[in-house]
C-alpha cells in the first residue's frame, strides 16, 4: 500500500522547511533506514529516514522549495499504485517544464566562465526557474542545467543573472531571433531595443578567468539566516561595547582542585566557560536591565537568567537557550550545557531550543582572541565577549587576566548601568570561590 511521507514539524514554532538535498529519485527502491532527503529550518538541518520500503513514486517537490510543515513530499508503495489522492493541493510532481527556444538561435561561447546556449528546440526548466527568469529577463539560453535529467533549476538562473545576460521585455523578442550577441548597456546590463537598434557588437579586452580559479559554493539556510540576523541586528540597534578583565586566580585554582577531586566525587570536567555561565546567570539576577528584551514602545524584564551560549558548527553558528540557568547549580549548569553544544553540533536540537533566550555568552578565549565586539541577538540587549587568559602586571607582579567585551543596547539602557553589571560580573568571577557559598 502506498504511504506518503510528510514534511515534519521540528518545534512547535516551525511552520515550514526548505527541502536541503533529495537523496532518492523517483523511481528508486527504497528500502527502511535509507536517507530519503535533508531538510532545514531558519537554524538547523535534519534528515529524514524512511520507515517504509517499496518504490520512490513520486516526488512532489524540489531543492529549495519552502514546504509547510506536515505536508506530503513524496510517495512510497508498490510499482503501479495511484498516488492522485496524495498529491498536496497546488503542487504538481515535479516534471521538467519545456519552454520553446528558436531554432535558429546558438548562442555563442562568450569565455570559459560563460557557457554555451542550449541549442535544443526544448528546455528542460523547472517551475521556480521558469518564474525567475520570466521575472528578471534572464536569458536561459545561456543556463547550464545541474538539475535531474538535465532540468535548469532556479540556481542556474541565478547563474545567467551574475553573468549579466539579461534582456529587457520590450527587447526580448527581436534579441532571441539574433544569430550574434549583443552587449546591453541598459541597467545591469540589460540588452535593450537601443542597444538592437545600434548593432552593439559584444567585445572585451578584460581577462578571461578561468572556472578553475574559484569555487562557486551555494548558501546552505542556516548562513542565509545568520547573514540576515546579523544584518537587523546592526542595523536596527544601537549597539556600544565595554572592554574589561579580571584576575582569574581563584578561578584557575578552584578548577584545579576540581580536577584533584573530580574521580572521588563524581564530578564531570567544570570548565571555566561553566564558571563564567554561574557567575553570569547570578549576576544579571541583579541587573534586570540587561536580562531583558527590548521593543520600540516597551521592555521585557526576565525574573530568570535564559542564558544563549554561542556555539560554532559545521553548518554555522547556533545559539541554543540555557533555561532558568540561575536555578541550576555548576554542576548541572555544566552537563546542560555541554549537552545543548553536542546537540547543536549534530544537529539534532530542535528550534524550539534555539529561542527564549533573555542574554547571550560567546566564548572565543580557545582562539586566542583578546578582545572582540559581540553582536547582538535581538530583541535581547546583552551580550557578553570572553576572551582569552593573557599574563598582566601589577604592584610588580604577574598575574593570569582574562578579558570580557560587553555589547548592549544603548536604546535601552545607558553606559553607566552596564558598566556596573560588567563591575559586579568582575568582583564574583575574581572571588568565585566565596561566590558559591552565597
Amino acid at each position: 500500500m502506498a504511504v506518503a511521507v510528510i514534511m515534519p514539524r521540528q518545534g512547535q514554532s516551525v511552520e515550514s522547511c526548505i527541502i536541503a538535498k533529495w537523496h532518492k529519485n523517483k523511481g528508486d527502491k527504497i528500502s527502511v533506514g535509507d536517507l530519503l532527503f535533508t531538510y532545514e529550518t531558519d537554524k538547523a538541518t535534519f534528515e529524514e529516514e524512511s520507515k517504509v520500503e517499496g518504490i520512490m513514486l513520486e516526488v512532489y517537490f524540489e531543492e529549495g522549495d519552502d514546504v509547510t510543515c506536515l505536508l506530503n513530499v513524496c510517495v512510497i508503495g508498490n510499482e503501479g499504485e495511484s498516488t492522485a489522492e496524495f498529491a498536496p493541493e497546488g503542487s504538481t510532481s515535479v516534471e521538467e517544464t519545456p519552454v520553446a527556444v528558436s531554432e535558429e538561435v546558438k548562442a555563442p561561447v562568450v569565455s570559459e566562465v560563460v557557457v554555451s546556449a542550449n541549442s535544443d528546440d526544448m528546455l528542460k526548466i523547472s517551475p521556480r526557474a521558469r518564474g525567475l527568469a520570466q521575472k528578471s529577463g534572464a536569458d536561459v539560453r545561456y543556463a547550464q542545467p545541474t538539475g535531474a535529467n538535465g532540468r535548469i533549476m532556479e540556481r542556474d538562473v541565478e547563474k545567467v543573472l551574475d553573468m549579466g545576460k539579461i534582456v529587457t521585455p520590450a527587447a526580448k523578442g527581436e534579441y532571441s531571433a539574433l544569430g550574434t550577441d549583443v552587449a546591453g548597456t541598459g541597467l545591469g546590463g540589460r540588452v535593450t531595443t537601443a542597444d538592437l537598434a545600434n548593432g552593439v557588437a559584444t567585445t572585451s579586452s578584460a581577462p578571461v578567468i578561468s572556472e578553475n580559479d574559484f569555487e562557486e559554493v551555494k548558501l546552505p539556510n542556516i548562513r542565509k539566516f545568520i547573514a540576515k540576523a546579523m544584518h537587523t541586528s546592526l542595523s536596527t540597534t544601537a549597539q556600544l561595547t565595554l572592554n574589561s578583565s579580571f584576575d582569574v586566580s581563584d578561578i584557575l585554582a578552584f578548577r584545579k582542585k576540581i580536577k584533584a577531586s573530580s574521580e572521588a566525587l563524581g564530578l564531570g570536567n567544570i570548565t571555566i566557560n561553566d564558571i563564567i555561565l554561574y557567575a553570569v546567570s547570578r549576576t544579571l539576577l541583579n541587573h534586570k536591565e540587561i536580562n531583558a528584551h527590548f521593543y520600540d514602545d516597551k521592555m521585557v524584564l526576565f525574573n530568570n537568567a535564559h542564558i544563549g551560549i554561542a556555539v560554532d558548527t559545521a553548518r554555522g553558528l547556533m545559539v541554543p537557550t540555557l533555561f532558568n540557568a540561575n536555578k541550576l547549580t555548576l554542576t548541572e549548569i555544566s552537563k546542560a550545557s555541554k549537552g545543548l553544544v553536542e546537540q547543536c553540533q549534530q544537529g539534532t536540537i530542535s528550534p524550539d531550543g534555539l529561542k527564549g533566550g533573555s542574554f547571550t555568552v560567546t566564548n572565543l578565549g580557545t582562539l586566542d582572541i583578546e578582545s572582540f565586539t559581540p553582536v547582538l541577538n535581538p530583541p535581547q540587549v546583552g551580550i557578553l565577549g570572553v576572551c582569552n587568559i593573557v599574563e598582566r602586571t601589577k604592584n610588580g607582579s604577574t598575574y593570569p587576566a582574562m578579558g570580557l567585551s560587553l555589547t548592549f543596547d544603548h536604546r535601552a539602557l545607558d553606559g553607566a548601568p552596564a558598566a556596573k553589571f560588567l563591575k559586579d560580573l568582575k568582583n564574583n568571577l575574581e572571588n568565585f570561590s566565596v561566590m558559591l557559598v552565597k
